[in-house]
């Protein structure tokens, strides 16, 4: 039996046996990590490049212009895209969302969406296609998108107020076009849309009432995500959290809240909804109310490196094998290697020690790089 070494970014070797026949050491089916976590959903970041600057997630004083972003010949083609993917699905995933940076800026990310859109899971189902945007190229490009099979989308929007708006993506990005890409993205029929809103206390907390009150009713689930200390480049303060619980309080004092069920227990949102039936909201909570006990996420970076964790610090070089002589059999038993191994809990960890990283945390991977 001959082994094949998977290069990993902090310069650890993992080996993976490889058999004669290859299916022996690659089993198909759903993975289970050390914790009995299947994996489920995969993340893929098309791009480290953003045209906004958000100050907690590309802040302009480190996302300078001499910052030194990927150059094309080391992100994943399309084709080596799909070739990953379709080996993720073999071993359960079932949802797969489209992230950056900013993955509109990706040329041609439409062609990209295409060819993930033919992919079934082993039971003959289609995939959950999704996307992230901050929606700034959304109004150009949802009919696109949505023609080449994209099933949904989630824009970021991070205040109604547009003098506040453009403080925060520091862009001079104006809000009412990301609302036409939002109506866009409505009108071809991408939905149900969500949208994602980083709440900074201090910062733009002003706003959970005004934005609660422009989305409600309108059939657009509007998402409340605790600031997270993802990366080292935000200056991430355990100060400037606001409790979801607090959100949630804020809105219910205006229009009451009920709880609902989640649809799966790996979902990361609390679900509320509007008690006179104006739809619902969510609270997505991972510095107060960790979720990693049902994580089923992993994470393939624009390069080609998958992670196990949004604050992970190293990951495992798929590209490498993707551009070497590897079988598919052979990537299948990295996959399988790497998630059975998985026992990441960050969030958890850092819950156990009053909101503050773990000790020994090192250099977390940046946001940007490796998607929401």
């Amino acid at each position: 039996m001959s082994r094949r070494i998977i290069p990993v970014a902090d310069a650890n070797a993992l080996t993976v046996p490889r058999s004669a026949a290859g299916a022996a050491s690659a089993p198909r089916g759903v993975l289970l990590d050390t914790l009995a976590r299947p994996l489920r959903d995969l993340r893929i970041s098309v791009t480290d490049r953003c045209n906004f600057r958000c100050v907690y997630c590309m802040p302009r004083e480190v996302f300078d212009k001499d910052h030194p972003f990927l150059p094309h010949s080391a992100l994943l083609t399309f084709e080596e895209i799909e070739r990953l993917a379709k080996r993720f699905v073999a071993h359960g995933v079932e949802k797969i969302r489209l992230t950056g940076g900013e993955p509109l800026l990706r040329k041609n990310v439409e062609h990209l969406v295409e060819r993930l859109a033919t992919l079934t899971t082993p039971d003959g189902r289609p995939l959950d296609l999704t996307l992230t945007t901050n929606g700034s190229l959304l109004a150009r490009k949802a009919r696109s998108l949505k023609d080449a099979g994209l099933t949904r989308v989630t824009v970021s929007l991070d205040a109604l107020d547009d003098a506040l708006f453009r403080r925060m993506n520091d862009a001079d990005f104006a809000v009412a076009d990301v609302l036409e890409g939002i109506a866009a993205a409505e009108a071809v029929g991408l939905a149900p849309l969500k949208v994602n809103m980083v709440v900074k206390r201090g910062t733009n907390d002003a706003e959970i009432l005004p934005l609660a009150r422009h989305f409600r009713g309108s059939g657009i689930v509007l998402r409340f995500i605790e600031y997270m200390d993802v990366g080292t480049s935000n200056g991430w303060n355990m100060t400037e959290v606001l409790p979801s619980a607090d959100v949630v309080s804020r809105i219910h004092a205006e229009f009451p809240l009920v709880p609902l069920e989640a649809h799966s227990a790996a979902e990361t949102a609390q679900r509320w909804a509007y008690a006179d039936g104006a739809g619902e909201i969510g609270v997505i909570s991972s510095v107060t109310r960790a979720f990693c006990g049902t994580c089923t996420r992993a994470r393939l970076s624009t390069e080609g490196k998958l992670y196990l964790c949004l604050f992970a610090s190293a990951g495992y070089d798929l590209r490498a094998l993707v551009r070497g002589d590897a079988t598919d059999d052979d990537i299948d038993g990295a996959i399988t290697h790497i998630w059975q191994g998985r026992a990441d809990r960050y969030s958890q960890l850092r819950g156990s020690s009053a909101g503050q990283p773990p000790s020994g945390d090192g250099g977390r991977i940046e946001m940007s790089y490796i998607g929401g």
